[in-house]
């Protein structure tokens, strides 16, 4: 997927990267071409840790809570009822069978 991202990318273009889950399970990962783009173009690449956030994570409450609650952030949970279908959920992450966030419901009480 980055080989055909760097190929459309624009002058002075960012990426940012994280997870990178389709290496996750490779015996050997994959390579990426057209890396000459990230020169040509000026592009800027960096990659992070969701836990690199943290210390903002109260501020993000604030601003984005308030939103969620007037409708101007919709999200989408995947939800699997009840404990036998755990596994199955887990399968989906890593095969992108799962819409948004995936959510396992063990009982409804």
């Amino acid at each position: 997927m980055l080989d055909v991202v760097l190929l459309n990318m624009r002058l002075h273009g960012r990426i940012t990267a994280c997870g990178m889950i389709s290496q996750y399970n490779l015996s050997q990962t994959e390579g990426v071409h057209n890396m000459m783009n990230i020169v040509f173009k000026r592009i800027q690449m960096k990659g992070f840790f969701a836990t690199d956030y943290f210390p903002n994570y109260a501020k993000f409450l604030d601003v984005v809570l308030p939103l969620i609650r007037e409708g101007k952030i919709v999200y989408i949970e995947d939800i699997a009822e009840g404990l036998e279908n755990a596994p199955a959920a887990l399968v989906g992450l890593f095969t992108g069978r799962n819409v948004g966030k995936q959510v396992v419901a063990v009982s409804k009480e």
